[in-house]
C-alpha cells in the first residue's frame, strides 16, 4: 500500500484509541514521513479496552466476563510496549525522516529500540535531541542514528514534505504543534499541548501563530483529545506553583513530592518552593536527576537554584527537607514505592511527614497508587492527593473542551483527526469539532487509514497495527 502524486494519507500505527506509544505516519507520492516513536509501561500486547469493547454487549454479565478474560493472560503486561512498525519497516526506503515533537516517553521512547528496523534520519530541537541522544547512548546507538538539531524557526524539507514548528505550551520544555505541507494540503498536527500564560520554562502560549493559520487554509487538525471530557480550560503551571507553595508552607515534616520526571517547570517550581520554604530540595530516582542534568545543560535550570545529594537528605531535620520523588503511578522499584516499603538507602519517613501526588493517576494504575497510599498510612505519613486537594497541586499537559473550541475556532480547518486519546476521548473531541463547524470528523483506531485528499474519508483496518514488547539490553 503506497500513496500516489495524487494521495495524501494519515496513518496511525500507535495512539490513537489508547493514550500512550504514539506512532504516526503521513503518506504522499510514494514517500511517508513519521511523527514521534513513542513507548507505553507495563502493558498488556492487546489493551484491555480493545478486549471488552470487542466482546462486551448490553449484557452485563457479557460485559463483566470479557472484563474478566482481559486480565487473564491476555493482558500480561510487559515493562516495556511500542506499535507493531511492520508495515513501514518493510519499506523503510520510502521513509524520509522521523520528526519528533517533544521529549516525552510515548513520543520518543522507543526510538532507540526501533530505530534500527527503520534506518532513517531523526529530526528534533536541543532539548528533545538531548534526551534522545542519551538513550541511544545507552544501547551503544550515539554514532550510527543520524539525529539532526532543527532550528524551529526554519522550514525543514524531507522528500514531498514541508514541516513547519509551532511553539506550544505543554509540561516539558519546546514542546512544538507541526504543520505538515505537500502539493495536496496541509496538516496541523497539534501533538501535546495546552494554552498557559504561565508556562514556567517557556514562553507563554501565542494564539496569533495559529489564528493565521486560517489563511493557510488547513486540510485537516490531527489534535490531542487526552483531555476532551474535561470542562473547562487546563490549570496553568504558575496556578499549580501557587498551590503547591501553599499547601508545602505550613508543614512541618519532611514533604515528599511525587511527580514526572520529565516535568521541567514543576521540578523548577519545586525548587523555588524549597528556597521560600527554607528547605533543601533533593531528587529521588535516576529520570529525575538525568532530566535535572539535561535542563541545566540546555541553560533551562535558573542558576540560583540549588539541589543536593540525596544520601545527604537523611541527616538533615524534617522541617528542612523537600524530595521530588519518582513513582507516582505505583511503580515498585521507583523512589516513592522504596519509601512506601521503608527501605530506601538515604531516607526513612515517620509520622509527620507529608507526601504530596502533584501528578494524576493514569487509569489502570489505581490500585498500585492505593496501595503506597496504605504502606504510607501504617507508616504515619499524610498523603495529600491531586485529585482531592483543595488547592491546584497538579496541572495537565492537555487541552480542556474550551482550549480545544478555541483551537477550532483559530484554525478553521475543513478535517478534524481526533488522536491521542481513548475511544471515549476521540469520540468528545469528535463531537467538540462539530460544534464548532468542522464538517468533516473522523474517529478511527491504530491501522486505520485517513484520506486526507483528493477525497476525505476513512478505510478502516486497511494496516495491521498492534503491540510489540520491547527486549530491553
Amino acid at each position: 500500500m503506497t500513496p500516489s502524486s495524487q494521495d495524501f494519507w494519515f496513518l496511525p500505527l500507535g495512539g490513537t484509541g489508547e493514550i500512550g506509544m504514539n506512532v504516526n505516519l503521513y503518506g504522499h507520492a510514494e514517500q511517508w514521513l513519521m511523527v514521534d516513536c513513542g513507548i507505553t509501561f507495563d502493558e498488556p500486547l492487546t489493551p484491555v479496552s480493545s478486549i471488552v469493547s470487542s466482546t462486551a454487549t448490553t449484557n452485563s454479565a457479557t460485559t463483566n466476563e470479557a472484563t474478566t478474560n482481559a486480565v487473564g493472560s491476555n493482558a500480561d503486561k510487559h515493562p516495556l510496549v511500542t506499535a507493531n512498525i511492520d508495515f513501514i519497516s518493510k519499506q523503510r526506503q520510502r521513509l524520509q525522516g522521523i520528526v519528533l515533537t517533544h521529549a516525552h516517553e510515548d513520543h520518543i521512547g522507543a526510538l532507540a529500540y526501533l530505530w534500527p528496523r527503520l534506518g532513517c534520519p531523526v529530526y528534533a530541537t536541543a532539548f528533545t535531541a538531548e534526551v534522545v541522544r542519551r538513550k541511544l547512548s545507552q544501547l551503544g546507538l550515539q554514532e550510527k542514528v543520524p539525529l539532526f538539531i532543527i532550528d524551529p524557526t526554519e522550514t525543514l524539507q524531507l522528500g514531498t514534505f514541508n514541516i513547519n514548528w509551532l511553539a506550544t505550551t505543554h509540561s516539558i520544555p519546546e514542546p512544538y504543534a507541526l504543520v505538515i505541507s505537500t502539493p495536496l494540503g496541509r496538516v496541523l498536527h497539534t501533538a501535546d499541548w495546552k494554552i498557559d500564560a504561565h508556562p514556567v520554562t517557556s514562553s507563554p502560549f501565542q494564539p496569533q501563530h495559529f489564528k493565521a493559520l486560517q489563511e493557510d487554509s488547513i486540510t485537516a487538525l490531527v489534535g490531542d483529545s487526552t483531555n476532551a471530557t474535561k470542562a473547562g480550560f487546563s490549570v496553568s503551571e504558575r496556578a499549580c506553583y501557587d498551590g503547591l507553595l501553599a499547601t508545602i508552607k505550613p508543614l512541618t515534616g519532611r514533604v515528599v513530592v511525587a511527580c514526572f520526571a520529565s516535568n521541567i517547570a514543576r521540578l523548577i517550581s519545586l525548587a523555588r518552593i524549597a528556597l521560600k520554604t527554607d528547605r533543601y530540595l533533593s531528587l529521588f530516582g535516576r529520570s529525575l536527576q538525568n532530566m535535572y542534568s539535561i535542563a541545566r545543560a540546555q541553560g533551562l535550570w535558573p542558576t540560583e537554584l540549588s539541589v543536593i545529594d540525596p544520601s545527604h537528605a537523611g541527616y538533615l531535620p524534617p522541617q528542612e527537607v523537600l524530595i521530588v520523588a519518582t513513582g507516582s503511578q505505583g511503580e515498585r522499584r521507583a523512589a516513592l514505592g522504596r519509601l512506601a516499603d521503608d527501605c530506601h538507602p538515604h531516607l526513612a519517613l515517620e509520622k509527620g511527614d507529608t507526601v504530596l501526588f502533584s501528578s494524576i493517576v493514569i487509569p489502570g494504575n489505581e490500585k498500585a497508587v492505593n496501595g503506597l497510599i496504605n504502606k504510607f498510612d501504617k507508616l504515619g505519613v499524610d498523603v495529600i492527593q491531586s485529585e482531592y486537594s483543595v488547592l491546584p497541586i497538579h496541572a495537565s499537559g492537555h487541552p480542556c473542551q474550551e482550549e480545544l473550541k478555541l483551537m477550532y475556532h483559530w484554525v478553521k480547518p475543513e478535517i478534524a483527526i481526533p488522536v491521542h486519546g481513548e475511544p471515549q476521548h476521540l469520540q468528545a473531541h469528535a463531537e467538540i469539532a462539530q460544534q464548532c463547524g468542522v464538517k468533516k470528523t473522523y474517529v478511527g483506531r491504530n491501522g486505520d487509514l485517513y484520506l486526507l485528499a483528493p477525497q476525505p474519508g476513512i478505510r478502516r483496518g486497511k494496516v495491521k497495527a498492534g503491540r510489540i514488547a520491547i527486549e530491553q539490553k
